[in-house]
């Protein structure tokens, strides 16, 4: 019983609630709820999905009109259950729920079998992917970003198994601009182990997504691990915010595949997540994934926190830093599912609700006010904040640039580091080309010799991508906007907004410590980007330090949730959610 009931709370709540479905669900830790989220995830999202026909079959039907202890909502998910799920209603047959639906059983599907027969579909299956394409609204125009687990599997494997029935094309655009019956597959040209299908194909079905052999990951996330490209001469690496664990089991997979076959692999993989909520799901990802002999997870520790001269980080020679957002990139994420409620007897007109849309409050006075000009901003994490003004925005993204900021600066006093990748899901230039000037501006910068990694200077994929950062944001500094890395999610290329820099470090830089002018040692490593090129300079060559500069940084207080970040990953991240339904599309979640 409480499934329901809880469900119906879960999509009833109000626009103050805040949030999107998952956020709601597995980011609410004082939410007092018996059944699994998992299973009320699943429920909510079908239920959603087919709202606009179940609406016609109860609307038609007269269920409600026969069944007054029914409301709308609760109608909607049991008749779902009833009609469209294989198990049928959760809940024992002397139920009343159950009864209520149950016992108009034959005028139920007599309505359902004219709702298929309106929208001139041959079978069941067939109304299902027809509601289902209808339901993917903007995700529908992108295709399933997954990546290739290296852990567990190959490319090459995955193409004779899991994908063996699809269709290879050659661009991304064939994929998405595809028939909804076909399987379409795309193997990048930039992210090695990387594949674009076809947006209908429901990949959490399948034995290798459940097993973690592959995993949902937009493309865009998967380039910050591989901009960093860590060798085993780096050293260590840190993900300084990690769940829901994409980019970290990334990283980590990049440093397992430079391991000679039978060697046993020297390098960590530090992992850090603030947030103990966000914690247990980055430890169920990398566990998932087969990461786990590598990773060394910090549950629950905040990376600011961190000291970078305690002899555990000694070798940490690469950073990948993914702070919190303001998530203006991420497809998908802006709102609640559109739910189609029955009509109430007596009530005049049918209900359409969609949650963060045409919110309304009252006035001392009674009087509602309109808030529909008002934005509503919801960062990397799910967190909304209604922003009523341009001067909001400019103060939130001032805040969150600033904690972006003294990320990335306390990033660059680790004594070994070399190389840093520094990433937003954000489309804002405040929290994007404007840190990176801000960073190499920084004392700590000059004084440690830390520069923008040029794009001749970028692994092959990396440096053939064709978008790169904004020269008015960059200062007009053209090989600063060179270096930087970006996406937009309405350019036809498939992939959500995103943005991504990366700092090596000068090796002949002095770094002053307690008094003393030190060099860095091992000055002639080679960067592992770009191999032949005639500018093989400083910058192309990391050294490590055996002692760090303390900089002194002031660490502001982390807008809304903290370090955790991690946008391909929405999601509480997928491994979170039942793999049977309701997953979010396309991974656009980290």
């Amino acid at each position: 019983m409480s499934l329901y009931h809880e469900t119906a709370d879960i999509l009833s709540a109000p626009s103050s609630t805040g949030g999107n479905l998952k956020t709601r669900l597995f980011g609410n830790k004082k939410r007092n709820i018996k059944s699994p989220p998992q299973q009320i995830y699943a429920l909510a999202s079908e239920a959603c999905k087919w709202s606009s026909v179940l609406k016609e079959v109860i609307d038609n039907s007269e269920l409600l009109r026969h069944e007054r202890k029914l409301t709308p909502v609760l109608a909607l998910l049991l008749v779902h259950d009833f009609l469209l799920s294989r198990n049928g209603i959760a809940l024992p047959a002397s139920h009343g729920l159950r009864a209520a639906v149950e016992r108009h059983k034959a005028r139920l599907t007599a309505e359902l079998t004219r709702a298929r027969l309106r929208k001139k579909a041959a079978s069941i299956d067939a109304l299902r992917q027809l509601v289902t394409t209808e339901s993917l609204g903007e995700a529908g125009l992108y295709p399933r970003w997954v990546r290739v687990n290296t852990f567990k599997t190959t490319l090459e494997d995955q193409l004779d198994t899991t994908f063996k029935d699809f269709t290879k094309v050659t661009s991304v655009t064939d994929v998405i601009a595809g028939s909804t019956a076909n399987k379409m597959l795309h193997v990048d040209e930039h992210v090695p182990n990387l594949v674009a299908l076809s947006p209908m194909f429901e990949i959490t079905k399948t034995k290798a997504y459940t097993s973690g052999a592959v995993i949902l990951q937009d493309k865009a996330s998967c380039f910050p691990a591989y901009l960093l490209d860590p060798q085993p001469e780096d050293g260590d690496v840190i993900d300084s915010c990690s769940a829901p664990g994409n980019k970290t089991t990334h990283v980590a997979a990049i440093v397992k595949s430079r391991v000679a076959e039978g060697d046993e692999c020297k390098q960590k993989v530090y992992a850090f997540e603030k947030d103990q909520h966000r914690s247990h799901t980055l430890d169920k990802m990398v566990n998932l994934a087969g990461a786990q002999e590598i990773t060394r997870m910090s549950l629950g520790r905040d990376f600011l926190k961190v000291d970078p001269n305690a002899p555990l980080y000694k070798n940490v020679g690469a950073l990948l830093l993914d702070p919190s957002c303001s998530g203006s990139g991420i497809v998908g994420r802006d709102a609640m599912p559109t739910i189609h409620l029955p009509e109430q007897p007596g009530a005049a007109g049918a209900k359409k609700t969609q949650l963060n849309k045409n919110r309304k409050r009252k006035r001392e006075d009674g009087a509602a006010e309109d808030e529909g000009r008002q934005q509503i901003l919801v960062d990397d994490d799910g967190q909304e904040l209604v922003v009523s003004s341009q001067k909001e925005m400019k103060m939130r993204l001032e805040a969150l640039s600033s904690f972006q900021l003294t990320l990335l600066l306390h990033a660059f006093t680790f004594p070994a580091a070399r190389k840093v990748t520094y990433s937003t899901c954000s489309v804002h230039a405040e929290e994007n080309e404007q840190v990176v000037l801000k960073a190499l501006q920084s004392e700590v910068a000059m004084e440690r010799g830390w520069r923008i990694k040029r794009r001749d200077q970028q692994v092959k994929g990396m440096r053939e991508w064709p978008v790169r950062g904004s020269l008015e944001a960059s200062g007009g500094d053209e090989e600063i906007a060179e270096a930087c890395i970006r996406s937009y999610k309405d350019d036809g290329r498939g992939v959500m907004g995103f943005f991504v820099a990366g700092f090596v470090r000068d090796p002949g830089a002095k770094v002053e410590v307690a008094g003393k002018q030190e060099t860095p040692a091992n000055e002639h490593h080679e960067n592992s980007g770009q191999k032949g090129t005639e500018d093989q300079d400083s910058s192309n060559r990391n050294g490590s330090v055996s002692n760090g500069l303390k900089a002194k940084i002031t660490h502001p207080k982390p807008p809304l949730n903290g370090t955790g970040s991690d946008s391909s990953d929405t999601t509480g991240s997928e491994s979170d959610v039942d793999s049977s339904d309701g997953e979010e599309w396309g991974g656009f979640a980290d």
